[in-house]
């Protein structure tokens, strides 16, 4: 991480991964997972569905989908997310290029 003073407060700016900002494992993957579900919350939203409603288009039982829209998402795979938005009417798509550095990333773009 980069430090900076600002207005005489030194600061350190985020990697633009909280995750890994804070030294937890697995940070990339914890990102994407994040992401996922921030999205799932706004589809939800914006579909006007109640949680009992979305729970039935996804798969999931209410309790559970209650808490993945509250960041229990440790027990739910990324594949298990995109299903989720892809039953919401969202489509995902996966690019795989080469990285510019010996070892990639992984990096999650919503349209």
């Amino acid at each position: 991480m980069h430090k900076q003073k600002i207005d005489g407060v030194e600061v350190e700016m985020s990697s633009g991964n909280v995750f890994a900002d804070v030294g937890l494992p697995d940070a990339d993957k914890l990102k994407i997972k994040s992401g996922l579900v921030i999205e799932i919350s706004k589809a939800v939203r914006n579909l006007g569905l109640s949680q009992g409603e979305a729970g039935r288009r996804m798969g999931l039982p209410q309790p559970k989908l209650s808490g993945l829209l509250r960041g229990d998402f440790s027990n739910v795979s990324e594949r298990k997310l995109m299903d989720c938005l892809n039953r919401l009417g969202y489509d995902i798509e996966i690019m795989v290029k080469p990285a510019t550095k010996p070892v990639g990333h992984v990096m999650l773009a919503v349209a």
